[in-house]
Order: structure tokens, then sequence, then C-alpha cells
């Protein structure tokens, strides 16, 4: 049976071009009908089209662009490991082969992850919306640091229950995917990726008491900038798409209704990649 299979190359990445050249070559020897999406730095554009599969080859940024613009379609994305420290770029290049043809064979596993849909509310209107894998951060976007954000939550629909004015340098909120990344550094858990959940993670709070906070992700998070700010807001995406806030904006989080399809080598995999990239286990002097 023939496929279409898309690539999704970051070029930054070293040895990016011949891997990208490799795999095509043997896709298209084995009658795949390939199309390459190769970029340097930020994407100027998305892909337009319908595939079947798609080959990420970067690191965990690559596969974040790749799962925002192709969840919605439901592709499987195979997450090749061109980077360095990461959790989602699973697949080592030389074990691509195995693992794309256990998908090709309907033996391979692939790991759905919950995704966040986060609408921008300015004035009645909505000005901005998007969705992330791993996570959103407000933050300051000036000298001055700490911002004043008030926070709700909506545990059933039109109930409200507020959890208070946070003050500190940021807020994220993040996947069980993203639970490894800036929410962890500010202090977050850690979370099972295939969990249904969203964290709540204060960046420095001013108030120790804001501790990070761990929610189902169907529950819809409310977030309003206070009106009194020292410095302009700044709302970015996965670390790659920003929006700045102003006063009295409303950023309303829910679940989103497509879930990124990663291909895996296994469901150890990310387990022994949490073991490994945070030394668990290892003696230190």
């Amino acid at each position: 049976m023939a496929h279409k299979a898309i690539l999704v190359v970051n070029l930054h990445k070293e040895h990016a071009q011949s891997a990208a050249a490799e795999i095509r070559g043997e896709l298209e020897g084995r009658g795949v009908a390939v199309t390459v999406f190769a970029f340097e730095g930020r994407p100027d554009s998305a892909p337009d089209g319908a595939w079947d599969i798609a080959l990420s080859l970067g690191g965990d940024g690559t596969v974040l662009y790749t799962a925002r613009i192709l969840a919605p379609a439901g592709t499987p994305i195979l997450p090749i490991h061109l980077g360095t420290l990461g959790f989602l770029a699973g697949v080592e290049r030389h074990e691509w082969r195995a693992v794309y043809e256990q998908w090709e064979n309907q033996t391979a596993r692939i790991s759905p992850r919950c995704m966040l849909e986060l609408s921008v509310d300015r004035g009645g209107m909505s000005v901005y919306r998007n969705a992330c894998l791993n996570d959103m951060v407000i933050s300051s976007s000036g000298k001055a640091k700490l911002i004043r954000l008030r926070v709700k939550t909506e545990p059933n629909p039109g109930e409200y229950a507020d959890l208070g004015c946070y003050r500190s340098d940021g807020l994220v909120i993040a996947t069980p995917t993203g639970s490894t990344a800036y929410s962890m550094a500010a202090g977050g858990p850690i979370l099972d990726p295939e969990m249904e959940a969203l964290i709540v993670s204060p960046v420095c709070p001013f108030t120790l008491s804001n501790r990070p906070l761990v929610l189902p992700s169907r529950q819809n998070l409310l977030v309003t900038v206070e009106k009194e700010q020292r410095s302009g807001i700044v709302l970015t995406v996965d670390g790659q798409d920003t929006f700045n806030l102003e006063p009295e904006d409303t950023i309303t989080v829910t679940h989103f209704p497509h879930y990124a399809r990663l291909i895996t080598a296994g469901r150890s995999s990310y387990f022994s990649a949490l073991k490994s990239k945070l030394a668990w286990g290892i003696a230190h002097a």
C-alpha cells in the first residue's frame, strides 16, 4: 500500500539535511510519495496538504511545531531525534526504519497526547487563538518582572471558582507532555505524558502559598490580566509563538479537541529518557 509522508525538517540542526535526504530516498524507494517541508529558524508558513504520516527531524521544538499544525488532521508523527536535551523526539536516527516499519505493519505504539487550546478575549472579542502540546507561559516583557494575574477555574459549566490573584514572575500552564519542560523548572510536578490534566505553575511567586496546581484538562481555566501592571506582558505558546497581552485581557484555556499522536519506540522509552536526562539513580559526589 502506497503512503503519503511529509518530512518536517529543522535545518538548524546538525546533519538535518543529510538525514532528510537519506530518509526521503529510503521512503521513495518503498513507493512512498514524500513532501519535504524544511525551515531554518521560524517557519514563514505551514504546509498545506494531507499525509498518512509525518516524520519530524529535529528536536523537541520541531515536534511541538509539527503537532500544532497536524494534530487536527490526526496525522501520526514519528519524532526523529537530531537535537540535544529532549523528551519528545524519542526515536534516534538509526532507529527510524524499524519504527517506521512497525507503523507500516500496524504494530507501532502510538502515544496520544492531550493538547490545550487558548483564546484571548479583549473587550468582548477574541483577538488570538492557538493550541499547545507543551505549555503556554504568561510573563513580563519588560524589566519589571512581577506581574499580577487573576486565575479562575470552571469545575462545572457556568460555575467559577476563584483561585486568587497570582503575583509572580510568570505563570506556566502546561500539559502532562509539557510537565518536563518550563513547568518542571518552575517547581511543577512530572506527570505521565498520556494523562488528561493541566498544570498551573507560578514562576517565583511573591506569596509562597501559591503552589503548583494540577487540574482536569477538561476543566476550563480563565486567567485575567489585572489592570495595574509595571510592564508589558507577553503570552508565549510552546516557546515559539508570542502574543502581546494588555490589561484586562482574559485568556481562556480549554481542552483541545484533537490529540497529538506520537509514534514511539515503546512505552518504556519515555521513562528511560526521564531517568537518563534527570540522572536518576546516579550517585553524585
